[in-house]
């Protein structure tokens, strides 16, 4: 698939969650280290905020231990996604073409990184409750991963 049809099909998805009145949410942290999110669109519908971003996180950086209030629905455009629960495991390692869903609440604290050498790119539509912030920031749970 080409990152346009992947923006299309998320879209689509944003359009659909509408028409079924979808009721996930999502939220996501602060970007931690060598992460730059750009908004590719964004719309506002019974009471929830879609939103639909491009994530870059370049070689070495991570997003911050985090939680999302509801789910998260991600494509990895570009790169590898390492993916790391609370618990300190790796949970999921993540391709480009691969996608991700991020189970919601603040008992699912995890954190990205990139440990490759070139840029992990993700497409990401997130499904927030109206005015939430797009991310929820969590103490490191005790690992020595940043």
């Amino acid at each position: 698939m080409t990152r346009k049809s992947i923006r299309i099909a998320l879209a689509g998805g944003v359009s659909l969650l509408l028409a079924l009145g979808g009721t996930t949410g999502t939220a996501h942290a602060t970007p931690g280290s060598g992460v730059t999110a750009t908004t590719l669109a964004q719309y506002s519908a019974g009471g929830r905020d879609y939103i639909l971003r491009e994530i870059t996180v370049a070689p070495g950086g991570s997003t911050g231990w985090h939680y999302h209030e509801g789910t998260l629905y991600g494509w990895v455009a570009n790169g590898t996604l390492t993916h790391n629960a609370a618990d300190c495991s790796v949970d999921g390692i993540y391709d480009a073409g691969d996608f991700i869903v991020e189970p919601s609440g603040a008992d699912n604290v995890h954190i990205g990184r990139n440990l490759g050498t070139t840029p992990l790119v993700l497409e990401v539509l997130y499904v927030l409750p109206d005015g939430a912030p797009p991310a929820n920031d969590a103490p490191d749970p005790g690992c020595s991963i940043r």
